[in-house]
């Protein structure tokens, strides 16, 4: 895949792989740093760890990597076949390990009758690990921005641990805490002269894995974030028939080159772009153009790689191969939008901003009040411990991952699958809902829609014949006709007409079904509705109706006279009416977007109660369509379930795929409905909702118990260990505020 082009103005974009971010506050600096150079637009995205960068010629590749890197990253080109570093996987190992040492740590500590003779030093030699090695992300995250003259919550952490595990230490060696018989009891505020005598291990641990629950959390979130392309990557052939010399031969997709011909049967996909040599058959578009009736391909005519060929043999000359296809400028345009989607900074990283700073600058004013005060150093250091360890962000690091995990289960139970909390914030703020047409707000599957005998024709009789006909075609059109009549005739000869229809012989008569210009050529005649003389002009009429509302007319004639029409077309989900009642109750504006034609595309507008239609877009098109929606000041929600419609998905404020579609469609959105029902993602919005709003609560009452208590610690009036206690209380009420979404119920 190309990371590398040339746009106009001599501008170039490159895009590159960001590594060692921890917040989104990484992100911004980072994107900062490299606007500062001249020309430069750089766009720097958290969740896929990625950088959009467009830049004059004159600035160089190795200028834009040695910006970053002097910020304190690592950048380099994309490498498709390196392997990736599984952060979730190396994030749940310090966990797990942490959990395991830490629980006995806050055990001894907050339960005086477990304290054992010598139980303190137990203590330290569980800590020593948790400290050096299970919190070392946050050790190095503040090392790394502090040699850049910055803070983020992760100096915070680092500091606020660093402070108890020494000070801890201190009072082990030097204070009364190493005394074998010595035992921690709770004191609401510190004793003058008594500062050495406690030892704070337990809120070293406690932090420690609060904090790394929420990173894995969150890190296994950002790994699901990214495999969007390699899901559309992996919808084409992965191995094509190769016709040379007379010879078939299965060689790898990779193998051909442009101008080498292929052959592809029926049910197989189309290995790559190509122009059809010969041959005739249906081929299924539906993944790549959206379109639902397959479209018939005679020599001549180009195919798309990936799409399905549904009937008859065709062989085909290779015209586009590798990164050249459609399918992978479909899969660059999900990796673009995805890397340029607007950010929205995590709310507690924002907050840092002035938050982490003003918490220093209190415990270094703390330590100095106190030893101005005529205190002594055990009991201002004291305090100035207090102060970093309750304004620790532990709750903080809870309030949106445990949202996120009682929102994603409720979800999950109402088959609605969120990503993030990114998604979340965005799914507040959403105005305008875009509906892909075939396979969303629709079925994506052919049935007849109606049955239009001539004048004098049984229906019943109209039916038995088509059905017969049609029932020796694999078309998608034919096989409706032929499960809708269900016809016990049976068909003694058959031939077929490319492109036109079949013939056949049945129970002695001739039967003619397909198209209504070639079924009614060759001298054979049609009836008049009203007097049974040839002509049929209210038939015509008829016909017309039927086009105007996109349904696909299926004539029928035996005996050398036309006997009537059916009609057939992608069906209206029975539940699609009522998801855009929803949608406007919720405050949205539906849109219907398709790759289908107009008069299709408004007919199903119509039945659903959607005004605006934007149809006959492509994949490119409807990223334009919505990136135009964008522009004009709206903030767009997409819902969509094909390979056509994930570029869309991606490029949207918010994207909505139905898990009934394609993994590239599911992978490229921000919220997955398991069922394919528009009802769905009404409760999806509904419950993206109400979990950002206990995210919000969770971050506004962590930060209010930290406020409250900050001046309490540096007075005194809160000992290091209160302190703790404190935070852990803030934790649980995170906990039980997050645990009220399990409550949320869909709407009858």
């Amino acid at each position: 895949m190309s990371t590398h082009t040339t746009t106009s103005h001599q501008q170039e974009s490159v895009q590159l792989d960001i590594t060692g971010m921890t917040c989104a506050s990484c992100a911004a600096r980072i994107e900062k740093r490299l606007n500062k150079l001249d020309g430069v637009q750089a766009s720097v995205n958290y969740a896929t760890e990625k950088a959009l960068v467009l830049h004059p010629a004159a600035i160089q590749l190795e200028d834009l990597i040695q910006t970053v890197e002097e910020t304190g990253y690592g950048a380099s080109l994309p490498t498709p076949d390196a392997e990736s570093v599984d952060h979730a996987a190396v994030l749940r190992t310090r966990l797990i390990w942490a959990a395991i040492l830490g629980v006995p740590v806050i055990a001894l500590a907050m339960v005086p009758p477990l304290q054992f003779p010598g139980w303190q030093w137990v203590s330290l030699a569980l800590t020593i690990p948790i400290y050096g090695w299970a919190a070392w992300p946050f050790h190095h995250s503040a090392l790394v921005n502090a040699r850049h003259r910055a803070t983020t919550m992760d100096t915070l952490i680092s500091l606020g641990t660093t402070a108890a595990f020494f000070w801890s230490l201190y009072a082990l060696v030097f204070g009364e805490a190493g005394h074998l018989g010595y035992t921690h009891a709770f004191e609401f505020s510190l004793m003058r002269g008594k500062g050495a005598a406690n030892i704070y291990f337990e809120a070293v641990a406690g932090i420690v894995v609060f904090l790394l629950l929420g990173r894995y959390i969150e890190a296994r979130s950002k790994a699901a974030a990214g495999e969007a392309v390699s899901a559309l990557l992996h919808l084409g052939a992965t191995e094509a028939t190769l016709l040379k010399d007379g010879r078939e031969t299965r060689v790898p997709v990779d193998r051909l080159e442009v101008g080498d011909t292929f052959v592809v049967r029926p049910g197989e996909k189309v290995a790559t772009d190509g122009e059809v040599v010969s041959g005739f058959s249906a081929i299924d578009n539906s993944l790549v153009t959206g379109e639902s009736v397959p479209v018939d391909v005679v020599a001549g005519d180009e195919v798309i790689g990936a799409t399905l060929n549904t009937t008859g043999r065709l062989v085909v000359r290779a015209t586009r191969v590798g990164r050249d296809t459609q399918l992978a400028h479909i899969a660059r345009l999900v990796e673009q939008a995805q890397t340029g989607k607007a950010r929205v900074q995590a709310l507690a990283d924002r907050i840092s901003a002035w938050f982490v700073p003003a918490v220093i600058g209190l415990a270094v004013v703390t330590l100095a009040g106190w030893l101005i005060a005529g205190e002594t150093l055990d009991f201002a250091a004291a305090a100035a411990v207090a102060v970093l360890i309750i304004a620790c962000p532990c709750a903080l690091g809870l309030a949106t991952p445990t949202a996120l995990l009682v929102g994603t289960g409720r979800g999950a139970q109402l088959g609605i699958v969120i990503k993030g909390a990114d998604a979340l914030e965005r799914a507040r703020t959403i105005d305008t809902i875009v509906l892909d047409k075939t396979g969303t707000v629709t079925t994506g599957q052919m049935a007849v829609a109606g049955v239009r005998p001539a004048e004098g024709v049984d229906e019943a009789e109209l039916l038995r014949y088509a059905g017969a006909a049609e029932s020796g075609s694999e078309h998608p059109v034919a096989r409706a006709v032929a499960e809708y009549a269900a016809s016990p005739l049976a068909v003694e000869a058959l031939m077929n007409t490319p492109g036109q229809g079949v013939i056949a012989s049945i129970a002695g008569r001739e039967v003619r079904v397909g198209r209504r210009a070639w079924v009614t050529s060759d001298a054979i005649r049609t009836l008049d509705a009203d007097s049974g003389a040839p002509g049929g002009s209210q038939n015509d009429r008829k016909r017309k109706s039927g086009h105007a509302v996109g349904l696909t007319e299926v004539a029928v004639a035996w005996d050398g006279v036309y006997r009537g029409s059916i009609y057939v077309s992608d069906q209206v989900k029975d539940t699609s009416a009522k998801a855009v009642h929803r949608f406007r109750r919720l405050g949205l504006t539906p849109i219907l977007l398709t790759g289908d034609n107009q008069a299709a595309a408004e007919s199903v507008a119509a039945q659903v109660g959607i005004e605006k239609v934007i149809a006959g877009v492509l994949p490119d098109g409807k990223v334009d369509a919505v990136r135009e929606l964008q522009q004009s000041g709206k903030t767009v929600a997409m819902v969509g379930d094909g390979v056509n419609d994930s570029a869309a998905l991606a490029q949207a404020d918010l994207g909505i795929a139905l898990g009934t579609g394609t993994d590239a469609a599911i992978q490229a959105a921000d919220l997955t409905l398991m069922r394919g029902d528009l009802l769905v993602a009404a409760d999806a919005v509904r419950l993206s909702r109400a979990t950002l709003a206990r995210i919000r609560g969770n971050l506004f009452w962590a930060f209010a118990y930290n406020v409250a208590a900050i001046p309490l610690a540096a007075l005194g009036f809160l000992n290091p260990m209160i302190a703790g206690a404190a935070m852990a209380f803030s934790s649980v009420f995170v906990v039980l505020n997050s645990l009220r979404l399990r409550a949320f119920r869909p709407l009858a």
